[in-house]
């Protein structure tokens, strides 16, 4: 996906199911490094493939990221259609399911 396609609507997760979410994130090493160039065309593209193949990903925003820490977290959320579960520090934690996952490696929240 490029930054001039329309993204998918977001999430909206119960509280619960966030701390659920939370709880399994918890353990995970971040797939997606955001750097000095932002949220580039290959940075979507990473993070959607990442998505597709996890549902629940870690996100490290790098120490010369150009977007501010707090406004970076929803804005991959909505960039990507996935839910914010979590924003630590320069850590974001996504998820959005896909329901072409075989049954074993998704998760129900």
């Amino acid at each position: 996906m490029n930054m001039t396609e329309q993204a998918p609507p977001s999430l909206d997760l119960t509280s619960g199911q966030k701390k659920s979410l939370r709880s399994l994130g918890h353990h995970l090493e971040p797939v997606v490094h955001v750097g000095k160039e932002g949220f580039s065309p290959a940075l979507l593209k990473s993070m959607d493939a990442a998505l597709k193949a996890h549902e629940l990903i870690k996100i490290k925003l790098g120490q010369n990221c150009p977007v501010e820490r707090n406004a970076a977290g929803p804005e991959l959320a909505r960039m990507s259609g996935a839910a914010l579960v979590q924003v630590i520090g320069r850590m974001i934690l996504l998820f959005r399911p896909n329901p072409e996952l075989s049954q074993g490696k998704r998760i129900v929240v």
